[in-house]
């Protein structure tokens, strides 16, 4: 697990993937000091490997132990934003990203729907990013309309001060 979001939602994953998955070994990439609650496995601090020659000293470790499955915690919490994608990316495993409510998904093309959406949310660019486009498109129409309006106001006054 990649644990680059609320510590909560790590606490109440475990079980569920414990459920899911039975009895495996969970090993834990985090920035946090403590561990979760109800936590046994391995725990790769990325304070512990400072700068590029550390990065690539925590993949040989993460690689070397030959990870089936990676778990990435996007729940919109900016921690370990660079840290997450690197691992994802670097790491041969197969990918499944948790939101914050618990809930997974596998990182494939026939879940590309919820990584579009998902994604959308998280750069702003969600439901709400919708309405605020439409208007910025139609500012240039609205500050026309605006100042047309106010011209004609002042010509008419003007006309009838004549």
């Amino acid at each position: 697990m990649i644990e680059s979001g609320s510590r909560g939602v790590l606490e109440k994953l475990l079980p569920v993937l414990t459920r899911w998955f039975g009895d495996v070994e969970i090993d834990i990439v985090t920035c946090f000091a403590d561990q979760p609650k109800g936590f046994n496995g391995t725990v790769f601090n990325v304070n512990e490997y400072g700068g590029p020659a550390g990065r690539d000293r925590l993949f040989s470790d993460l690689a070397g132990r030959n990870y089936q499955l990676a778990g990435v915690l996007a729940t919109g919490d900016p921690i370990m934003t660079k840290w997450k994608w690197w691992l994802a990316y670097r790491l041969p495993a197969k990918i499944f990203i948790v939101n914050e409510s618990s809930e997974f998904f596998w990182c494939d093309w026939g879940n590309l729907k919820h990584i579009s959406a998902l994604a959308l949310q998280r750069s702003g660019f969600g439901a709400s990013a919708i309405p605020a486009l439409v208007r910025l498109a139609f500012l240039p129409v609205t500050v026309l309309l605006l100042v047309t309006y106010a011209a004609a106001v002042h010509l008419r006054r003007a006309i009838r001060l004549l």
